[in-house]
């Protein structure tokens, strides 16, 4: 068990961190080293686990495992599950590639414990074999329906991410959607976490300690981090992207549904604008179960320029710093930020 740090939530203690920051599960860019790095730094480091093979996966989890400062430091591993078939997006497919059931066994195996489905709830089969090793399961969602599906389903913690986030997202922004989820939340209270309600984590563009502490105050027990872990010395994203990041300007990001037929957002460059000014031509070949991109690859369109993924709030990061240094900064302002809010309160007030 970590020893507790300034800021003690539902989250820290279960999962026995110090603080309540997770590190997104994000592609190409959470690997073994940042991973490692934050779950050195006190939070919870998390492995995107997108589109590998059970054996690059495994190779990943040994590479975080080595650079832990400690053996048994908790971790977490992220997979994109959307559903196939049915009245699922027609652009949709299996991006473990028949895998899932390797997959699974080796996040078992590995000893995490979290498990993080985003774009889709993974069958009650998974989560009941996650839970039967006692592992937790939490899914992404963008809409309080979502919430409601997954709860459902018995996963027992949701992240609550706003359209504000990098990759992909829904149409509700952070400040609407984390209280909402929260409602549903407390409706529920999964097994695993023994009388408590099911926990909420919030997404979309959160930086600094003061996202943090409006988080907390909005019902959140913590918060996913993705791009200000991009701009991170461990991160395993290209140096091109981290600068990217840097220099992003607030406007510069937008949603688009060329890449993978789900609206993500990205930073906008050439390849992407040349789609905005077509209306709704990307939309019409997802409607047929076409990816946009994937179209243009096999037209031999000679300008595709895949765009660096990132958040709205990459227009308020500066500069590229060691994960600890995000780490300690974030969890520093949020306890200023938290005694303020105390400061607020009327000493006769009888809370």
């Amino acid at each position: 068990m970590a020893p507790s740090g300034p800021i003690t939530t539902p989250l820290t203690t279960l999962l026995g961190i110090q603080h309540p920051i997770m590190l997104a599960g994000m592609a190409h860019t959470a690997g073994g080293e940042l991973a490692a790095a934050v779950s050195n730094a006190g939070g919870l480091g998390v492995v995107g686990g997108f589109q590998y093979t059970p054996e690059q996966l495994r190779e990943i989890i040994s590479e975080m495992k080595a650079r832990f400062k400690q053996p048994n430091l908790p971790f977490g591993v992220d997979l994109a599950l959307p559903q196939v078939g049915g009245s699922a997006r027609k652009t949709n497919h299996d991006y473990t590639h028949g895998r899932l059931n390797e997959l699974v066994d080796l996040i078992i195996e590995s000893g995490a414990c979290l498990f993080v489905s985003a774009v889709g709830v993974p069958d009650k089969e998974v989560i009941d074999k996650f839970h039967k090793h006692g592992i937790l399961v939490m899914n992404m969602v963008g809409h309080p329906k979502h919430a409601v599906k997954a709860l459902e389903r018995g996963v027992d913690m949701l992240c609550a991410q706003g359209t504000e986030g990098g990759g992909h997202t829904g149409d509700v922004a952070n400040s609407v959607l984390i209280p909402a989820v929260v409602d549903v939340a407390r409706r529920y209270k999964p097994a695993m976490l023994k009388g408590q309600t099911a926990l909420v984590l919030a997404a979309g563009g959160i930086h600094n300690g003061r996202g943090l502490a409006s988080s907390l105050m909005q019902g959140a027990v913590g918060v996913w981090v993705g791009t200000r872990f991009v701009a991170c010395t461990e991160a395993a994203s290209a140096q091109e992207h981290k600068e990217a990041v840097v220099a992003c300007d607030f406007s510069e990001t937008d949603r688009t549904l060329v890449l993978t037929g789900r609206p993500l957002r990205a930073r906008l460059n050439s390849y992407l604008k040349s789609w905005q000014v077509r209306g709704n031509a990307a939309q019409e070949l997802c409607d047929k179960g076409i990816v946009p991109v994937e179209h243009d690859f096999e037209n031999d369109r000679d300008d595709i320029e895949f765009p660096h993924l990132m958040g709205q709030v990459a227009g308020a990061i500066t500069k590229i710093q060691p994960a600890k240094e995000i780490v300690d900064e974030m969890v520093a302002e949020a306890v200023d930020q938290l005694k303020l809010a105390n400061v607020y309160l009327s000493s006769k007030s009888k809370l």
